[in-house]
């Protein structure tokens, strides 16, 4: 367990951006579907508050050097930029396409199909979480620090980028849980953004971090088992 405590202004830091976070994404959904009476953008704003806090919660408690390192924003390599860039983007459309498909009825999704998204993100968020509990040197950029160490527990002893897999979980399954099938195609290409994302990643991690080249041989898929 991390015996460092969090610090006013990191506290101040998080929540600002959360607060932020949520004030552009309500904007996002709700200002093209020209309406409040948007049940899937509230149950996925209600859903997202809540599991973050929960996460909040525990990193104060437990490893508040995380929660800082995921507060670093500037990536230090020009590779990282362009897949930002990118990621950017198709977030994006797969945030704004829902409320179009909400006010002009594209998609006509049944609900049962919205909820299911619903759990798709909530399963991948709480992977996610999981991670953060295996690995304290989850860095929201692309960095090795002293004293790194290879993690080959929990879920990285089954792919060597489990945080990625519940990114995956949790964002292209968005626009499903928005009620859009179309706002699904921007969403879905959120994995070769990741994938090119790994590639990279890998090289800094096979030349930087010690011991890492000996933990891919014994864990070989990135992604997915079987695959990738």
């Amino acid at each position: 367990m991390n015996t460092t405590t969090a610090t006013p202004e990191l506290i101040r830091t998080v929540l600002g951006r959360i607060i932020f976070f949520f004030a552009i994404i309500a904007l996002v959904f709700f200002l093209p579907a020209g309406t409040w009476k948007f049940w899937q953008a509230w149950m996925w704003l209600i859903t997202m508050i809540l599991l973050m806090l929960i996460t909040l919660r525990y990193l104060l408690k437990n490893d508040p050097a995380l929660l800082e390192r995921r507060m670093r924003m500037r990536e230090r390599q020009q590779q990282q930029w362009v897949v930002l860039g990118f990621s950017f983007v198709f977030l994006m459309l797969s945030f704004i396409l829902p409320g179009f498909d909400q006010r002009y009825g594209w998609s006509n999704m049944p609900a049962w199909v919205a909820l299911l998204g619903d759990g798709i993100v909530i399963a991948g968020y709480l992977l996610v979480l999981l991670v953060f509990k295996t690995n304290t040197y989850t860095s929201r950029i692309v960095e090795v620090e002293a004293g790194q160490q290879v993690i080959s527990s929990g879920p990285y002893a089954i792919v060597r980028h489990p945080m990625y897999v519940g990114a995956v979980l949790t964002y292209a399954f968005t626009p499903l849980a928005l009620g859009s099938y179309w706002a699904f195609i921007p969403g879905l290409m959120i994995l070769p953004v990741l994938i090119f994302r790994i590639i990279n990643e890998e090289k800094l991690l096979l030349n930087e971090l010690d011991g890492y080249r000996e933990y891919t041989q014994k864990v070989k898929y990135r992604l997915l088992p079987g695959v990738w």
